[in-house]
């Protein structure tokens, strides 16, 4: 057998071996109407991802939660939600639900997804879903022994123009892939100080998108190369009183070597001069490419929030900008579409193991910036996501 396709057949294994019945931890689920939906974290992020699950038919929001204390009874009063709490522990003893949305500190993720899953509910977690690839994997094992699920954004499998090039790639339209590039950077958040300290850093918070859509489009990764640094060493956030100390990469080029043989390159940053900023409004230039032997594609717009592809082929040399309907997609929309799957019993094509492939690619980035090695990964996953 061939290294490549037993790679292929291991993803297909550990994917479902990771896998418990939807739902299986709410009653009836598959046909309730609603999944009742706690929300922990309700900072920034949260005023993103509450609107729109406050709009889905598939959810009702039960609770929300954050250690300060006001901010999770404002998102209460706003969105009519009946319960808030300051903390995790009275989160799980309160009112009874179906789904935790995990939208707190990422260095905080591993540990309030396993409190989540030990007290027997699906989690819904912004990235990472972990601090380090060995947690990822105990979260999984747990949630199988429990019979809940776990979830990990981004949400970039979801959008129409990813599923044009993956629909064009699975075609051979483009031939053998052999190299690709991503890349995605600003001068990074002003808002709170855990994106610069340990287990914080430009991967996980920004490069995390290109990677998630590289392994998609191209399956597996079987070893990493990188480069890190900071280049700048001290940052004035607003939730700290006196400038910060950058603890993690501010700057990283990883390469990724395919089980498929392609190669391809994520690039990301905090100290990127971009004229269209964090919210990424106006970007119309590729920021995703894929070159094969007989055509490439090029994604236009940032991958969480795309708007067309160029393609050009050996059958079609003129590049056409094609798949310009975005549809419903936006990049906060992961938890909602969870919710969705739970209630119809349909399987999403986000996976836990996807989300732990990437979270070690991260983790072997930073390995290999440490030894000047090449790092060799164990993970893989169910691919292509989309048949």
């Amino acid at each position: 057998m061939s290294r490549k396709k037993f790679i292929y057949q291991a993803g297909l294994l550990g994917a479902a071996a990771s896998l418990t019945p939807l739902v299986s931890s709410a009653k009836n689920s598959v046909q309730q109407k609603k999944i009742k939906v706690a929300i922990i974290g309700c900072g920034s992020v949260s005023t993103q991802y509450l609107p729109h699950l406050s709009k889905s038919p598939y959810v009702e929001l039960v609770s929300t939660c954050d250690i300060i204390p006001e901010r999770a009874v404002n998102a209460a009063k706003k969105y009519s939600i009946p319960n808030n709490f300051p903390s995790i522990e009275k989160l799980l003893a309160g009112p009874a639900f179906d789904l935790m949305v995990n939208l707190t500190n990422m260095q905080e993720h591993g540990r309030l997804n396993k409190l989540a899953i030990n007290a027997g509910k699906n989690v819904w977690s912004e990235k990472p879903m972990a601090t380090t690839y060995q947690e990822g994997k105990e979260l999984l094992e747990l949630a199988k022994k429990k019979g809940v699920r776990i979830w990990g954004a981004p949400a970039v499998v979801m959008s129409p123009q990813f599923a044009f090039m993956a629909k064009a790639i699975n075609e051979g339209k483009l031939g053998k892939v052999s190299a690709a590039h991503a890349h995605y950077g600003h001068l990074g958040p002003d808002w709170s100080a855990f994106f610069y300290e340990k287990n914080g850093g430009s991967m996980p918070d920004l490069g995390v998108y290109n990677m998630v859509t590289l392994t998609g489009l191209l399956g597996p990764v079987k070893s990493v190369v990188a480069m890190l640094n900071i280049i700048t060493p001290e940052r004035k956030v607003s939730n700290r009183p006196n400038p910060i100390k950058v603890e993690e990469e501010d700057n990283s080029m990883v390469l990724m070597e395919h089980a498929s043989g392609a190669l391809s390159h994520v690039q990301s940053g905090f100290n990127y001069f971009d004229p269209y900023g964090h919210a990424g409004k106006g970007q119309d230039k590729p920021t995703v490419s894929i070159w094969g032997t007989e055509g490439n594609l090029q994604l236009i717009g940032y991958d969480w929030a795309p708007f067309g592809v160029d393609m050009a082929t050996k059958d079609n040399e003129a590049t056409q900008r094609m798949a310009t309907d975005t549809g419903t997609y936006v990049w906060q929309q992961g938890a909602s579409a969870i919710c969705e799957a739970m209630a119809t019993g349909k399987e999403p094509i986000i996976t836990a193991p996807h989300a732990l492939h990437v979270l070690e690619i991260i983790e072997a980035a930073r390995q290999s910036q440490a030894t000047g090695r090449r790092i060799t990964l164990q993970s893989t996953f169910n691919y292509p996501v989309i048949s």
